[in-house]
């Protein structure tokens, strides 16, 4: 019988206790869930794919995207509440940019990661 699931129960506190060490804090956890949340919505990331290659103010993803200034804001503001973007002014014109190379680290790894699955 071939199955993903063991057909014996034993459990081995070793290994349970060097995973359990491993686990991240629950508020860390709950933010790095929240990020993910934020991740998977494709227009988001299609922002995200953008900013990773230019700085771009709201008119530029918004064409970029072919949607409304006002939607593009939206997202926008929901990616820099959870600090994966920031913006500078420069007069009237507000630039959108990754947060830091972390985001644009994540999103290299989980292509890489698709392209891999797809071989």
């Amino acid at each position: 019988m071939d199955s993903d699931i063991c057909q014996v129960t034993i459990v081995d506190r070793q290994r349970i206790a060097r995973a359990v060490d491993q686990l991240p804090d629950p508020p860390v956890l709950t933010e790095v869930a929240a990020t993910f949340k934020l991740l998977g919505d494709p227009t988001r990331l299609k922002i995200l794919h953008a900013l990773a290659a230019e700085e771009l103010c709201v008119c530029d993803l918004a064409a970029l995207l072919a949607v409304s200034i006002s939607a593009v804001s939206h997202q926008l503001r929901l990616l820099r509440g959870q600090g994966v973007v920031r913006f500078r002014r420069e007069g009237k014109i507000v630039y959108y940019q990754l947060d830091d190379d972390h985001i644009r680290q994540v999103m290299a790894d989980m292509r890489a990661h698709i392209e891999s699955c797809r071989r």
